[in-house]
């Protein structure tokens, strides 16, 4: 495993201020920072070195696009010892967004976004039964997000 990264009060800054316009340029948030533009390109490749920071993602309405149906899965597994593999065939379907190995009810938990019902009931019946060392699953529909933000890692 890599040393730990020292992170200092700018690489903290940046991070912040990434995390709420990642579209901000290196010059303006130089700027903001009282650094360079440099400075922050300095930084960020540092931070995506490091495994920090691993990209920056475009922030899409789903419903406007015609995903109507969130939903979340609570995974039984026969067996802890098949999370491996389970996550593994797990990833190969496109409407599971996140996967969490998780302790409680649940060996694995996951969100899955899906254009309807039908689709779901796909995904459900179709993919996730057919995973050997599924045990069982529970399906939550979310009505409404309330909201979605990243954690706070800096303080101002």
């Amino acid at each position: 495993m890599a040393a730990k990264l020292n992170l200092d009060k700018l690489d903290l800054q940046i991070i912040h201020e990434m995390m709420d316009n990642a579209e901000i340029s290196y010059a303006d948030l130089g700027k903001k920072l009282f650094v360079s533009g440099g400075t922050i390109h300095v930084r960020i490749k540092k931070l995506q070195e490091a495994g920090i920071v691993k990209g920056t993602k475009l922030n899409v309405d789903l419903k406007a696009l015609g995903y109507d149906v969130i939903a979340f899965i609570g995974i039984y597994l026969e067996k802890s010892s098949l999370y491996d593999s389970v996550a593994k065939e797990l990833q190969r379907i496109p409407e599971i967004v996140r996967l969490n190995y998780t302790t409680g009810n649940y060996s694995m938990f996951a969100e899955i976004v899906c254009k309807d019902i039908n689709q779901l009931r796909f995904v459900l019946h179709d993919e996730l039964q057919k995973i050997k060392g599924i045990e069982r699953t529970e399906t939550f529909i979310s009505l409404e997000e309330s909201f979605s933000r990243n954690v706070q890692v800096f303080s101002q």
